[in-house]
Formats: structure tokens, C-alpha cells, sequence
């Protein structure tokens, strides 16, 4: 008889920004990683996240074309497994460059154009074939050339009717307005983003609204970024920690928490660098951060931190 699966579980995605590249920007990330980063051990660390996960009856997984070799690891851990219940969602958009190195001097370009979708769409079919239910422009924002290149709406929209679904994933302190914009794009009367993917944590909430109107009208919502890279669980605000301490539980959870009890929330993304931290994240549910004080920054304040924190 298979495990009883928590309502809980089943909003919880796992995200493999952190998995896929030696380098990334997740604050207590690198003791969870292997003590050498190659391709083989980063691989064999993905695959034991992978297995986890899935044990512990999570069904879904996040993954871009710019996360290293997420998409090639991911296919390689369906193909041994034979997993068929897995739902995969991945992103276009930004390219890795870091070329496998911690120190690199840039670790991804970001580029939002015809040439670079119908690329990384091959590549990503080439990989996960058909595996992916749904394909997301990688952090859109709200000068981005896409709301205004014709040939590479009509090309997603042709994606779109040949019933793969389509959505973005939003950064930036104006995500409020890209949630917005991104939604009314429409080709032949149809809305052509069906899903949305948003940084929403107890340090930036800005987008709340947005994501409430968006999951109103019956837009997927995911939330990224819960623990805000990190900082949430290595140094959190007292009130997190108390609330941790008062469950049982670490930050993580609380954090975690927090995102779960929105009521606009479908899923949430775990990011762990590690089944350990994997662990630690399931503990979370929307009890968690009962009564929490309200902790946001500003969104300018928020994302100046964000883009100063290191890739280690």
C-alpha cells in the first residue's frame, strides 16, 4: 500500500537552481553541497535530492535552461528511474556561462529573443521531449523586449496551441506590474500565459496582489525564492526564529510556512542543495508561521541585497 501523500506535499515543487551548477546565490548552500563540485558528484547529489523528493511524494520539478546541467540531469534521473508521474516544468530566456567554475566572472546571460527561445526550446525538448508540461520565460520583467517582439509572441503562441502550456517567472522590485503586464498578452483572444512564477517571501511581499488578482482569474501561481535565497534561514529575523523554536522546527519551515498559507498559492518551490535540507523544508506547513509580524523591506531595498549576494 503506497503512503498517505499530505495535502501539503502535493503544492510543493522542488527547484533545481541550486543542483544543477557549481556556483549559485543561495546563502547556506555551499556546506550541503559535495566537498568537490564535478559534474559527476553535482550529478550524484542531484539524483539523491531527486529520490528524496520523489519518495516523500513530491511530484513536480523546476528546472531552466541556465541552471548548469539541471536539464541534463534531470533526464538522465528520469530515464534510470522510469518515473512517469513526474511533472516538469523548465524555463528559456538565460543561458549558463559559468563554464563549470565557482569563480567565474559571469555565471548567465539573460536575453529574451526569438533566437534565443526556438534555441533553448530544442535543446529543452531535446533533453525532456515531452516531459515538459509547461514552459516559462525566465525572469521577466517589465522593460523586457518581449512585450513588444512580434515574431517571438507569435512563435510562443504557436508553442501554446500545440497544447504545451506557457507561462514566466518574474524578478525585481517591479513585479507587481510584470505579473500584470505579462497576463494580458493575448494571441487571437486567448490569454498566452497560463501560469505565473513569482519571488514571494517574508521579505518581499510586494507582489502579493498581483498574484492574488492572477490566481483569481485562473493563472497557475507558483512562488520562488520562499527563504529569499537563503537569508531567511542563516540569519533570520527574531520573530522567525522564535516561531521556529516555539514548532520545533528550523526557519526554514517557518518561512516555508508563511508561503504556503497564502490562499493564492499553488505551489510552492523548495530549493535544498541537499536531501538533509530537503528534510529540514518538509517540515514546513501553512501552521508554521501563524502570527508572524509583518517583516518586508522594501522591494528596493530587497533587491539591492539580492544582487549583491555572492555566487559561491
Amino acid at each position: 500500500m503506497s503512503a498517505v501523500v499530505s495535502p501539503q506535499v502535493t503544492r510543493l515543487a522542488l527547484g533545481l537552481a541550486a543542483l544543477g551548477r557549481p556556483a549559485y546565490i543561495n546563502r547556506g548552500r555551499a556546506g550541503a553541497l559535495p566537498a568537490r563540485r564535478g559534474v559527476e558528484e553535482m550529478r550524484a547529489n542531484t539524483f539523491d535530492v531527486l529520490d528524496a523528493a520523489h519518495a516523500a511524494g513530491l511530484r513536480r520539478v523546476d528546472t531552466a535552461r541556465s541552471y548548469g546541467l539541471a536539464e541534463e540531469f534531470l533526464a538522465g534521473w528520469l530515464d534510470l528511474r522510469g518515473h512517469t508521474d513526474v511533472v516538469v516544468t523548465s524555463k528559456w530566456g538565460y543561458a549558463y556561462v559559468g563554464g563549470w567554475r565557482v569563480d567565474a566572472p559571469v555565471h548567465e546571460s539573460k536575453e529574451h529573443s526569438l533566437a534565443r527561445f526556438t534555441a533553448q526550446f530544442a535543446e529543452t525538448r531535446a533533453l525532456l521531449g515531452d516531459q515538459v508540461s509547461l514552459y516559462q520565460v525566465h525572469s521577466l520583467t517589465a522593460d523586457s523586449p518581449l512585450f513588444i517582439d512580434e515574431p517571438l509572441l507569435d512563435a510562443l503562441a504557436a508553442v501554446a496551441a500545440s497544447g504545451r502550456r506557457l507561462g514566466f517567472s518574474t524578478s525585481g522590485p517591479a513585479q507587481a506590474d510584470t505579473i500584470r503586464r505579462g497576463l494580458e498578452l493575448e494571441r487571437a483572444g486567448v490569454r498566452l500565459f497560463t501560469a505565473v512564477q513569482s519571488t514571494w517571501n517574508l521579505l518581499e511581499t510586494s507582489a502579493g496582489p498581483a498574484l492574488a488578482e492572477a490566481h483569481g482569474a485562473g493563472v497557475e501561481v507558483t512562488v520562488k525564492e520562499a527563504l529569499a535565497n537563503g537569508r531567511l534561514v542563516v540569519d533570520p529575523p527574531a520573530a522567525v526564529a522564535e516561531a521556529a523554536a516555539r514548532a520545533g522546527v528550523g526557519p526554514d519551515a517557518v518561512a516555508l510556512g508563511a508561503a504556503l498559507a497564502a490562499p493564492w498559492a499553488d505551489v510552492v518551490l523548495l530549493g535544498p542543495a541537499s536531501p538533509a535540507q530537503l528534510a529540514e523544508n518538509l517540515a514546513a506547513t501553512s501552521a508554521t508561521a501563524a502570527d508572524l509580524p509583518n517583516l518586508a523591506e522594501t522591494p528596493a531595498d530587497y533587491w539591492i541585497t539580492r544582487s549583491a549576494l555572492p555566487w559561491d
